[in-house]
């Protein structure tokens, strides 16, 4: 059976007044139905980007190439109506920030509303009390009350879980969640995740979990892709990542978990370096630089991907 998602080759670049910014370099990969698949890596290493692209939800500056198959459609050469109809119905983005991404002048009720209104033809009536069954179905406390308030009275969290009701609204297929528990304390986290747990059980959503955040990922994720500079380093099922990760990277980013008494004088440890600039890729490993095994071949070329042997 063919998954979900079938992405392979996806490059993107940003022309700008500086040059090319190559912010994601060959990437390959799929998601499954009712797969949760964490994508992992430091701040500005194209994970957000390469979700976005798939979508249209770049700007004009951006160049995307490569194929992504889902179902019979490759969304990179979609017509936009057909993207259109494809976001939010199909594939739903829960974005970054939630309270930059709801609108401010509407109530959170209406921002469901409106939602099913545009994709599943309902009227403004059945549109509103089906938002309050789904602010219900995030465990919003009080939804109706909540329907009719504005994002700044809400909290955190409770944003957070409204920005998750907009984009489960049409039941689709694939949920992409980018950094969902950022900015919130543990409970709240805790909370969100269960959630997501509990929409993977009920509805059968697959899910895409954009994060920075290890902790979340062994908490919920079935697989695990590991990102850095744009290309991908590692991919392995969740468990045998962490028993047993495979790339220098992946190994500093575990070891950099902050842990009771661990490490030499209470200090975190930490990987050396920079980043390097996406303005000018290395033609080889681009974490060479930084990485304590590298070798003359992988400063001169980069690596292949390979299963560990």
């Amino acid at each position: 059976m063919p998954p979900l998602l079938d992405v392979a080759d996806l490059s993107v670049r940003f022309e700008t007044d500086d040059g090319v910014v190559q912010a994601v370099d060959a990437l390959s990969f799929d998601v499954e139905e009712r797969e949760v698949l964490g994508i992992v890596g430091e701040s500005g290493c194209g994970k957000s980007v390469s979700l976005m692209s798939l979508l249209g939800l770049l700007p004009p500056s951006a160049k995307v190439d490569g194929r992504a198959t889902f179902g019979d459609v490759d969304l990179l050469s979609a017509s936009p109506g057909r993207l259109r109809r494809i976001r939010g119905r199909e594939i739903a983005f829960v974005f970054q920030e939630p309270m930059t991404s709801l609108n401010p002048a509407f109530k959170v009720g209406r921002q469901v509303a409106e939602v099913l209104q545009r994709h599943l033809d309902l009227s403004r009536k059945e549109a509103d009390a089906r938002a309050v069954e789904l602010l219900n179905l995030v465990r919003i406390p009080a939804p109706e009350r909540r329907a009719g308030e504005y994002p700044h009275q809400l909290s955190g969290g409770m944003r957070q879980r409204v920005m998750i009701a907009i984009a489960l609204a049409c039941d689709p297929k694939l949920l992409v969640a980018d950094e969902p528990t950022t900015a919130l304390d543990v409970t709240i986290q805790a909370g969100i995740l269960d959630l997501m747990r509990d929409i993977r059980e009920r509805l059968g959503t697959a899910i895409v979990l954009i994060t920075h955040n290890l902790g979340v990922v062994a908490d919920i994720a079935d697989r695990v892709l590991v990102m850095y500079a744009g290309r991908k380093v590692e991919e392995a099922p969740v468990d045998e990542l962490f028993a047993h990760p495979q790339h220098p990277y992946t190994i500093g980013l575990l070891g950099a978990i902050p842990r009771p008494g661990a490490g030499r004088n209470g200090r975190l440890q930490e990987i050396p370096g920079r980043v390097p600039s996406l303005h000018e890729l290395p033609t080889s490993c681009a974490f060479a630089d930084r990485c304590p095994r590298a070798d003359e071949l992988s400063r001169s070329e980069v690596p292949e991907l390979r299963p560990p042997a």
